[in-house]
């Protein structure tokens, strides 16, 4: 339970993040499947793989669904595009924890792309730590004929973009 309760946390940093980049455009992932790797450090689950199913209309719907839920969290959502691609700062505070973070995001979004944030967070359970996070992202081809906005985690665990309101649901209340 520990395991997929990581992995829940790491796919809602990302709607996060993709929610709060939606605020300037970025660019819409070509359609089908992307492989996602994420690497961590300073915190659980150092690197999981996932894939996502994608095409114009779910790229848009994740973006609307998770900007509400980023704007009820975080106190500030910065994202600026550059020479190479986009820099995004926010601070968010979701039960008794509040976290900084910084991120470059470079790619095409066509073939590949790579996000490298750094974050501190104080306050929580785990009190004060420093993470970085790399995802690298790349377009593996069409998606099979069952999958349409799914998220693929370790273990076969699947999440629909459609299922994103649920997941404002298991957020703690802000005070």
């Amino acid at each position: 339970m520990t395991r997929q309760l990581a992995l829940l946390g790491s796919a809602v940093c990302l709607v996060l993040s993709a929610g709060a980049a939606s605020a300037v455009d970025l660019p819409i992932r070509k359609a089908g499947l992307w492989e996602m790797k994420m690497v961590r450090t300073g915190g659980p689950m150092p690197e999981i793989t996932m894939q996502h199913c994608t095409d114009e209309t779910t790229d848009k719907e994740m973006s609307a669904a998770a900007s509400p839920m980023a704007k009820e969290v975080c106190s500030k959502q910065d994202i600026q595009k550059t020479a190479t691609g986009y820099v995004s700062d926010s601070v968010c505070s979701v039960a008794g924890m509040t976290m900084q973070s910084h991120a470059e995001i470079v790619g095409d979004f066509n073939s590949a792309y790579t996000v490298k944030s750094t974050s501190h967070a104080e306050g929580g359970a785990a009190g004060s730590r420093d993470t970085t996070m790399t995802i690298e992202a790349k377009w593996l081809g069409a998606c099979k004929s069952d999958q349409k906005g799914d998220i693929i985690m370790p273990g076969g665990m699947k999440m629909n973009v459609k299922d994103m309101e649920k997941l404002k649901g298991l957020l703690p209340k802000q005070k």
